[in-house]
């Protein structure tokens, strides 16, 4: 019963998007605001879950919280998140040049896909750090800690620059020197690293239901890669532009190509729980459109496909 509940829901959650003119929406930008609870603000003005989609940090503004978590958007793919009573300020909202700065408390930044002329900065405690691939990065401004879940990055303070790859850690100030951590037992005791598990998710699903709007839409729902709204979620959805880009936590982000050349691959990939013979453990990747179709080789960093491939560790939009 609770499947076929689940399934009127996504039939319905299709007809409301496809329902939606394309023309009738603007496009996600740097800085814009996709989830909020609790207690938050914006250059000091509280904002709700009506706030979602519509409020934008402006460079400068800082996105503050108390009890309250949020999640805010930066290019097209990556998303930063913040815990309680944390803050971050925006400094640079540019496609090419992304730059935010970590003032207190925690923050983790999800990179589901990176594109070659993007340049993320995230700056924190007198370093600055440029996320290089597609990864899990979190950052404690009161402890000073910069933790890399997965991928790559570079820190540089002053004359200094170290790289810092899949778990591995530097305390700013401290000795210049990267420390082995346990990604899996510390991803078991922080609360933010779960709370951006579910939130991955949730974008997820937001996005497979937007790729297969613009599918049914036509290509005037299309612009390409970047961020989509779906009204369904009340939240901007990650939407690439070929095959299937798997987030650091394992959730598949489809192309509105799946669904229409490869619709047996629509909808699966969660935890590889359904059909195909693909399991899916905790890690970015991609599964190119041709990779897909001819069972080619899938690039990533833990993930195992029926056909062959293997890979993975464990724009535009509109509203």
């Amino acid at each position: 019963m609770f499947r076929n509940y689940k399934a009127f829901l996504g039939v319905l959650a299709a007809t409301i998007l496809s329902a939606i003119p394309a023309a009738a929406a603007i496009s996600a930008v740097p800085g814009t605001l996709n989830y909020v609870e609790g207690q938050v603000t914006v250059a000091g003005q509280t904002v709700t879950s009506h706030s979602v989609g519509s409020v934008q940090v402006e460079p400068n503004q800082t996105l503050e919280t108390g009890q309250g978590r949020a999640e805010m958007l930066l290019t097209p793919g990556v998303f930063l998140r913040v815990g309680d009573n944390s803050s971050v300020r925006l400094v640079s909202p540019s496609l090419n040049d992304t730059r935010v700065e970590a003032l207190r408390g925690q923050a983790i930044v999800e990179v589901a896909e990176i594109f070659k002329d993007n340049n993320i900065w995230v700056a924190m405690n007198g370093a600055s750090t440029r996320l290089a691939k597609e990864g899990l990065y979190a950052f404690n401004a009161d402890s000073h800690l910069i933790q890399v879940f997965d991928g790559k990055a570079r820190v540089e303070q002053n004359d200094q620059t170290i790289d810092l790859k899949k778990g591995r850690e530097l305390i700013i100030g401290g000795a210049w020197k990267a420390a082995h951590f346990d990604t899996k037992s510390q991803a078991a005791q922080d609360s933010l690293y779960a709370w951006s598990n579910l939130r991955s998710k949730y974008e997820a699903e937001a996005s497979m239901q937007s790729a297969r709007n613009v599918f049914v839409g036509g290509g005037a729902y299309w612009d390409g890669p970047g961020w989509y709204w779906n009204p369904y979620w009340a939240t901007y959805g990650f939407i690439p532009g070929d095959g299937i880009w798997y987030s650091p936590f394992g959730w598949p982000f489809y192309s509105p190509w799946i669904v229409y050349s490869a619709p047996g691959w629509y909808g699966h990939g969660f935890r590889g729980h359904e059909g195909h013979g693909f399991v899916t453990e905790r890690g970015h990747g991609h599964a190119s459109g041709g990779a897909i179709t001819s069972g080619g080789r899938f690039a990533g960093s833990g993930a195992h496909m029926g056909g062959g491939m293997r890979g993975g560790i464990g724009g535009g939009g509109h509203r």
